[in-house]
């Protein structure tokens, strides 16, 4: 598998930038929150969505250099994607993410939950401070729909009824909305076309979620260490991804485990048996080929270039994932 960060080499002085920019966009003013930001900041993520907005940026801009604001914007892109696992995590209970414990692990939940609202908060100042109405609007979107993505998979907990759109659109909210807001948001202040904006958005989109759909096959397929948590902690908690919509079709006893939400003894073990014996898994891997090509043929549109083709990859790079 190719590691993400070998397809970021066009950006690669950009993102040392952005990593050096974010504790500090933070401010020191609050000490636990500062502390709280230089461990995220600090925890090794791969900074995809970062690298998305400054890959669309250079791809956007090739006859002169990205300005002060696409960089911003990337780094608000990060902010926004930190605020909302930080608050996921408070949610599912989760004590480690990539393999590092949790703010709220470490510092409590209340802390957790005020360090999450700050980087909102932040992220809404600096957002305004772009002057671009436009652009405002875009992430604030994103922001609505994190919440709104949260709150629907809470409801749809242990529900055997659930659609395949239904389950597109919250991992839309969840994942794909940030990508593809960012990504037309970078094109606006490149000051691309209308149709180029829209094109940018449904590359981010579909990347989006065939990234989240890969996910939701990970947790059954992966390893706890390549996870950073338990395989199957998905559907022990009641959230029914595409693998387990697709099986359901198949195994009607699966149903019957869900229903009671795995109550009995060996329950979850007979349920990740009977999904693992089903298309389930294959299934979604055609999903998010699917939404792949589609995300690939919308950036396809843009002039070729090192940064244009570096986001074809993504594609490729999503998928690979799983192999």
């Amino acid at each position: 598998m190719t590691p993400a960060t070998s397809l970021f080499t066009p950006v690669e002085a950009d993102l040392q930038i952005l990593a050096d920019n974010l504790t500090q966009l933070v401010g020191n003013r609050h000490p636990i929150l500062y502390a709280a930001a230089e461990h995220l900041f600090g925890a090794g993520g791969k900074r995809i969505r970062p690298a998305i907005v400054l890959l669309i940026s250079r791809a956007t801009m090739l006859e002169e250099d990205i300005t002060l604001r696409h960089r911003r914007l990337a780094e608000i892109t990060e902010m926004i994607h930190t605020a909302s696992l930080v608050h996921d995590d408070v949610v599912d209970e989760s004590n480690v993410r990539r393999g590092v414990p949790t703010v709220h692990s470490l510092f409590g939940n209340r802390i957790a939950v005020l360090a999450g609202d700050f980087l909102f908060a932040q992220s809404s100042w600096y957002l305004a401070n772009l002057d671009n109405l436009d652009v405002v609007k875009l992430l604030s979107e994103v922001i609505m729909d994190l919440a709104a993505g949260e709150i629907q998979q809470g409801l749809n907990r242990f529900d055997t009824n659930l659609s395949t759109e239904t389950y597109l659109k919250k991992s839309y909210y969840k994942t794909a909305s940030l990508i593809a807001n960012s990504g037309k948001a970078a094109g606006l202040l490149s000051d691309v076309s209308p149709e180029t904006a829209e094109n940018l958005y449904n590359y981010g989109k579909h990347l989006g979620l065939a990234f989240q759909i890969v996910d939701d096959i990970l947790d059954f397929t992966g390893s706890t260490d390549t996870l950073g948590k338990p395989a199957g902690s998905d559907l022990k908690s009641g959230n029914l991804t595409a693998p387990v919509l697709f099986a359901l079709k198949e195994q009607p006893y699966l149903e019957v485990l869900i229903e009671r939400e795995f109550a009995q003894e060996g329950d979850l073990e007979q349920a990740l048996n009977l999904i693992s014996d089903s298309q389930g898994i294959e299934q979604a891997r055609e999903l998010a080929a699917h939404h792949a090509k589609l995300s690939a043929d919308h950036i396809a549109t843009l002039e070729p270039s090192e940064s244009r083709q570096a986001l074809i990859n993504m594609t490729d790079y999503v998928l690979s994932r799983l192999y």
